[in-house]
């Protein structure tokens, strides 16, 4: 008597979707994550960072505002971290990492990662008056210095992400545009273009008492996890200009903030 075996090809059938879904599943989670491998880095990177007239920072504290500066080049940057961290970030590109709380970084296989594999630095700020500090894309009077990440290869600024920790602890995600959300490691936010940008919750990154120093410890890497983190931009070189300006409680613009034209305008 021949037997029914439908039940147990659907259960054979039904399992075999479940792996390959499983599978799919694996693979859409780490196709991302470009090849480790030294070809395969992202090789160079120029960094500029600058701030109103009444706000300053540097990369070490002061007594007074006047000992900070309004401008910062990433060879200085790459020369302190070539200091404390005994690598040289102008010879050593970045290498696709995670984190989840913007302290420790791991590898796609969840290895820690190394030192030189992402970049971290300590810039101290001092102002003026009590402010918050906001990073902006707008430009100030002075030219084109509003906060950019850019590539001539498609899909790299995506994949970037810098970390602003304070008493908190902001990421800023290039490819994300306007907004903001809060996740396990902080609160990540985009900024929209320059001239529509409005200052609040969004891309506030800390506050500042006047005449007090504030450290605020800045990461730099290559997000692993990030769609665009694959071998398409391998070999890649980058741009990261920061640009920082101070407002009230309410979201306006002190005095000496430098708006542009199109700011003042709306």
């Amino acid at each position: 008597m021949k037997q029914n075996n439908t039940p147990s090809r659907k259960l054979f059938t039904t399992s075999v979707l479940l792996a390959l879904l499983a599978l799919v599943s694996v693979t859409a989670a780490t196709a991302a994550w470009m090849t480790i491998a030294d070809r395969t880095r992202v090789r160079s990177m120029r960094m500029d960072i600058t701030t109103g007239v009444n706000l300053r920072f540097d990369l070490d504290p002061h007594e007074t505002f006047e000992e900070y500066v309004k401008t910062l080049t990433f060879d200085q940057i790459a020369q302190r971290i070539k200091d404390e961290k005994e690598f040289d970030p102008l010879e050593t590109p970045l290498t696709p990492v995670t984190t989840k709380d913007c302290e420790k970084f791991t590898l796609e296989d969840g290895s820690d990662a190394n030192k030189e594999y992402y970049l971290e630095f300590t810039l101290h700020f001092m102002a003026t008056q009590d402010m918050i500090v906001h990073l902006t894309s707008a430009d100030s009077d002075a030219g084109e210095d509003g906060t950019q990440v850019s590539s001539e290869t498609a899909g790299v600024p995506d994949a970037i992400r810098i970390s602003f920790t304070a008493e908190d602890t902001s990421i800023y995600d290039p490819g994300m545009g306007g907004g903001s959300v809060q996740g396990d490691a902080g609160r990540t936010f985009g900024l929209p273009e320059g001239n529509t940008i409005t200052y609040n919750g969004d891309n506030e990154l800390f506050s500042l008492k006047a005449n007090e120093d504030k450290p605020v410890i800045l990461r730099v890497w290559l997000e692993g996890n990030d769609e665009a983190c694959t071998d398409a931009i391998r070999k890649a070189d980058y741009k990261i200009r920061l640009r920082f300006v101070g407002t009230d409680e309410n979201g306006n613009l002190l005095e000496g903030s430098r708006r542009t034209a199109k700011e003042q305008s709306n």
